[in-house]
């Protein structure tokens, strides 16, 4: 069977916990005389995450060392995302099959349409937005509220920036969403104690 990516992790057992770091790549430098500092930012954003996994027997653990295995190092990617925000805390969900109005191949805010009309904090800060599929998805984290129009229209605000050639009309997932990662190192490991418990963690950052 021929491997394809990104994966899909495991459903075998939950992620114990996840670290999750928003990175920035901001340069800033201070007067060693006047402490007074001056920030330049750049246009590098990404996602970057620890995932440690629950202890667990060797029927699971081997589902988990297949998966990491599988994406050899940091050749292959695979899909995560915050396993506890799998619906919004606004009102939006997927059935409303929102959409993208207008292309995008940069810039920190998203026009939506095909919301419902005159909803207020339809989306709210915090809420995550996954558009596009495969290879081409991207996670973004909604940074303010955001309310609906009369002809069912928001713009939202996200971080991080559009970085790849979003469509018009493309749809928009807000519930289970997910970016594509790559593991951090090229070294997979794991531990087994004396009762045959399994131990691991794993680190990982967006794929760009």
């Amino acid at each position: 069977m021929t491997i394809s990516y990104p994966l899909a992790m495991p459903t075998v057992t939950n992620i114990r916990s996840i670290d999750l770091t928003a990175t920035n790549a901001v340069s800033y430098s201070r007067s060693p005389f006047t402490f007074a500092g001056q920030a330049q930012e750049f246009s590098g954003k990404m996602w970057q995450a620890t995932v440690t996994l629950p202890a667990m027997k060797r029927a699971a653990a081997e589902e988990w060392i297949a998966f990491l295995l599988s994406l050899k190092g940091q050749v292959g990617t695979f899909n995560l995302g915050d396993p506890v925000a799998v619906t919004p805390r606004g009102s939006a969900r997927d059935n409303h099959s929102i959409k993208v109005n207008g292309a995008l191949t940069n810039g920190s805010s998203i026009a939506l349409y095909d919301c419902p009309a005159s909803q207020t904090e339809y989306l709210k800060s915090g809420d995550y937005l996954q558009i596009g599929t495969g290879t081409s998805q991207q996670l973004f984290k909604v940074l303010a509220n955001a309310d609906t129009n009369s002809s069912n229209e928001t713009t939202v605000d996200v971080w991080p920036d559009v970085r790849t050639t979003i469509a018009n009309n493309a749809a928009v997932t807000v519930q289970s969403t997910k970016g594509i990662f790559r593991l951090a190192t090229n070294e997979i490991n794991w531990s087994v104690n004396e009762v045959a418990v399994y131990g691991m963690t794993f680190a990982a950052s967006e794929a760009i």
